[in-house]
């Protein structure tokens, strides 16, 4: 009896233009190669299968798809239970995993680039690493690199930091506290939010950080209204300062002086 050498697990880069007014040309943040490949998978892990399948058209557009779409297999990850009380133990992932264990690849697909940076798509990743399946990381974009490039600020020690506080008070201290490791560890540091909430993110920022502090705004990277200013939170108070929309993701990045 032949048994199947196992297939790998591709974390394949998704575009930055989900949910914006804006499709870019798939070709032109993504590599040839990687559309190859994800052309050619015929399974998928993902967050939510209507958008990959969106993504698979565009992909046949440019290179044909190794089988019908209806035909591919597509997974969604679990989504995590919702409210409060005990939180719930994390689920077992493997059993998503089977088709690798079976010999075929399978492609991972983040809501926007690269998956498992900001993505609940890390626990397949340790689950396959569990599996001692092969993990092939391919090119494509990584906002959060993108943003910290072209802010200027240090790029040897940084911490991405995720999602701030929502309430007031919360997301204050929380500013402020990010702000003190920043001075000490000359670290910048790196924060996200929902597209809807940009604009309540960036006006916090402006209000509690130090007047000497950089503040970096990256918004609709990859796309042609990109947006990527820097200034000292000083600056930022007298200029007028234009909204960025709830519709473009966004990266606020910091450093302390």
């Amino acid at each position: 009896m032949t048994i199947a050498k196992p297939g790998q697990l591709l974390l394949v880069p998704n575009t930055l233009d989900l949910g914006t007014d804006c499709e870019v040309p798939l070709d032109a943040v993504l590599p040839r190669a990687v559309i190859a490949r994800a052309a050619s998978l015929g399974h998928w892990v993902c967050e939510n299968a209507k958008t990959t399948r969106a993504l698979l058209k565009r992909v046949h557009q440019l290179v044909p798809l190794a089988q019908p779409l209806q035909q591919i297999q597509i997974t969604e990850l679990p989504r995590p239970a919702k409210g409060g009380g005990k939180p719930a133990a994390p689920p077992d992932l493997r059993p998503l995993l089977a088709p690798a264990l079976a010999g075929h690849d399978v492609g991972l697909l983040s809501e926007a680039g690269l998956p498992a940076v900001a993505d609940p798509g890390a626990a397949l990743v340790q689950a396959a690493h569990a599996l001692g399946l092969v993990v092939v990381p391919l090119s494509g974009p990584t906002s959060l690199l993108l943003a910290l490039a072209a802010s200027g600020l240090n790029g040897q020690i940084f911490a991405f930091v995720g999602y701030l506080p929502v309430e007031p008070i919360a997301r204050a201290a929380r500013i402020r506290t990010l702000e003190a490791l920043s001075r000490r560890e000359g670290q910048t540091q790196i924060a996200i939010e929902t597209p809807y909430r940009n604009d309540a993110l960036l006006a916090a920022l402006v209000q509690h950080l130090q007047p000497t502090t950089q503040l970096a705004v990256a918004s609709g990277l990859t796309l042609p209204d990109a947006r990527c200013e820097t200034r000292t939170v000083a600056a930022w108070r007298q200029a007028k300062v234009a909204e960025l929309g709830g519709r473009l993701p966004a990266v606020f990045s910091w450093l302390a002086s």
